[in-house]
């Protein structure tokens, strides 16, 4: 059995200024995964970098609210929302909110580095 918690999960400033936690990744696991999945979080007013990756992308809301923008378009998010995001689509989110925007980030095939392109 692999069990994590989220605090044992390093927080770190991502390329896009989201403040994230890795929890699963398949090079930091002896797990057989093709994803990769992380905890994010925005602040109140702030919004993360437009960005894209060569992989799909899903974010699940888990707390506040915010606008989603996925090319040209934008739509408005909150708890239990789910955002399909697909390859190589200019993405970012915006907290619109009094509180953090938390959200479940995952990436099929699992997030790599010299997979995201930071606008």
């Amino acid at each position: 059995m692999h069990l994590i918690n989220l605090k044992d999960c390093t927080e770190f400033m991502a390329g896009d200024a989201t403040i994230l936690r890795e929890i699963l990744h398949p090079d930091k696991a002896y797990l057989k995964l093709r994803y990769s999945l992380a905890h994010a979080t925005v602040k109140p007013g702030i919004a993360s970098k437009p960005h894209k990756l060569k992989t799909s992308e899903v974010y699940y809301i888990l707390e506040g609210e915010g606008l989603m923008f996925i090319d040209n378009e934008s739509k408005p998010v909150s708890k239990d929302s789910t955002v399909y995001i697909p390859p190589h689509a200019i993405q970012h989110i915006e907290n619109t909110g009094k509180v953090d925007l938390k959200f479940i980030c995952i990436v099929d095939p699992a997030w790599r580095v010299e997979d995201e392109e930071i606008m």
